[in-house]
């Protein structure tokens, strides 16, 4: 059963493909009006079109979601299409490993950019935009990598490490004012960006060492999403949900 989200909201960056993608789809399928948002044009439109042909309701959006004017350009022309914005997921990130002694100063720039200064223009947007009566949610992503030490990823688990520790942070400072904070950690998905630093062999190894004995989909991590932006999870708030098969829990 999906849950309703008819009439909601929803931005949700890195949109262009993969599980932003795929989550825009989804939440379009519920019901939610949905602000699709990519720093590539041509993805995020081809995203939008594939939510409209659906026959859901998508706008698509473009720009750097790192900086805080384009974030306020975006989130100002979204809230107007209803006069508010009720969600906001942050799934934009950029996606590079290796090993310490190549990490440089450009690269952990943008990723450390990209993946925690949208949580902040995500929080500002929010309380400028939302109705206060029906509240607002945001959903940050985390990522295994977070939880024990995975080698050449030092520059990506600073960037999903500071996610989690704002999002707990804002969960408590926002939760007063009716905005709920949640983060939600997929593991070993094969998408295009993904299978771009994996190959099949590396996920066919993975395999063996989920509890499940199965990868990751991107309907596991949409349908996740979905049921924390619905209002039978409104007491849900701080918490990091593993859609991970319970890799977390064997570790």
């Amino acid at each position: 059963m999906k849950p309703d989200l008819k009439d909601h909201y929803i931005l949700v960056t890195g949109a262009g493909r993969g599980l932003g993608r795929h989550l825009a789809l989804h939440l379009a399928s519920c019901g939610a009006i949905v602000g699709a948002w990519d720093i590539d044009a041509p993805s995020v439109e081809e995203t939008a079109a594939l939510v409209q042909a659906a026959g859901g309701q998508a706008h698509a959006y473009t720009g750097d979601v790192s900086h805080p004017g384009t974030f306020t350009l975006v989130s100002d022309s979204f809230a107007k299409l209803g006069g508010r914005i009720d969600a906001i997921v942050n799934n934009a990130m950029v996606l590079k490993y290796g090993p310490v002694e190549t990490v440089e100063d450009n690269l952990l720039s943008t990723m450390l950019d990209v993946g925690i200064k949208p949580v902040f223009w995500a929080a500002q947007a929010l309380l400028k935009h939302m109705d206060k009566s029906r509240g607002a949610r945001m959903i940050n992503m985390a990522s295994p990598v977070c939880n024990r030490g995975y080698p050449n990823t030092s520059a990506y688990t600073a960037a999903k490490t500071a996610i989690v520790g704002v999002t707990r942070v804002l969960a408590a400072e926002l939760g007063p004012r009716n905005i709920r904070v949640n983060c939600v950690s997929p593991a070993s998905v094969p998408t295009p960006g993904a299978l771009g630093l994996n190959d099949k062999k590396e996920y066919e190894r993975r395999t063996t060492t989920i509890p499940l004995r199965r990868l990751g989909t991107e309907e596991d991590n949409s349908n996740a999403i979905g049921i924390l932006l619905s209002k039978e999870m409104d007491f849900v708030n701080g918490e990091v949900f593993n859609i991970d098969g319970g890799v977390a829990a064997s570790m």
